[in-house]
């Protein structure tokens, strides 16, 4: 399993991934699920995957080599697409069809699913942020809800439940996925180290901020620390 987090705020966008993948207790892997394609000042679109490792490595795959193919066309290219909203439909499109192929080479017990989160903006666009489903259909980001997750989501959503509002800043975002992230680590041991973070700001149509966090990271485990420290002593404090 795994844990991916995005966050669109006024000021821009951060995303936050897991490397985990497994097949059981004893056969636990590390695989990237954060992918950037990037015209730097022209567009940037980042995308991070959670569920069937074959489902999401053909999707992001096949996507690439769209936007490679020399005929390539708005209507198959995310890096020619016109608005995000055709980027999510490009990028749901393909995924629906791989997880289809996939479904049809598999047992009926076995089932191949995925889910990914789409994020960007093209210059003179808005950032926009889209939940892909396995079938292809989205949800996007809102004002009311400015952030979305997938995977093991449900340990990390107090915290962003709590403190992200879109004037959220892009420093308080960071901490508040790493923070989210930190309580699904301590809680499920199907999302693992290393973590992949980027953070782009609004209008700059490029990755402002790429950082890869080992395990072992010395701000990280300061960060977790603290938090841990904090909510003792806040535990401590109230009476009932």
């Amino acid at each position: 399993m795994t844990y991916c987090v995005g966050l669109l705020l006024n000021e821009g966008m951060v995303m936050l991934s897991d490397t985990r993948t497994n097949a059981g207790l004893d056969n636990i892997a590390t695989y990237r699920k954060m992918f950037q394609f990037e015209e730097p000042g022209e567009r940037v679109i980042t995308i991070v995957t959670a569920g069937s490792l074959s489902v999401t490595q053909t999707t992001i795959a096949r996507l690439r080599e769209a936007a490679d193919l020399p005929d390539a066309t708005p209507e198959t290219s995310i890096l020619l697409a016109p608005t995000m909203l055709k980027v999510a439909e490009i990028v749901g499109a393909t995924l629906a069809d791989v997880r289809r192929e996939i479904d049809q080479k598999l047992s009926m017990a076995q089932g191949a699913s995925a889910t990914m989160i789409v994020a960007g903006q093209r210059k003179g666009g808005t950032m926009r942020m889209f939940l892909i489903y396995p079938e292809g259909n989205f949800i996007e980001a809102t004002e009311d809800t400015p952030y979305l997750q997938i995977g093991e989501h449900k340990y990390g959503k107090p915290i962003l439940d709590r403190v992200v509002k879109p004037n959220t800043t892009l420093a308080d975002a960071q901490k508040a996925v790493l923070l989210s992230m930190d309580s699904t680590l301590r809680s499920n041991l199907s999302v693992g180290m290393p973590l992949d973070m980027c953070v782009i700001y609004r209008d700059d149509c490029r990755v402002g901020i790429q950082r890869r966090i080992e395990a072992g990271d010395e701000s990280f485990r300061n960060m977790s620390d603290a938090w841990s420290k904090a909510l003792r002593d806040g535990f401590t404090q109230i009476t009932i």
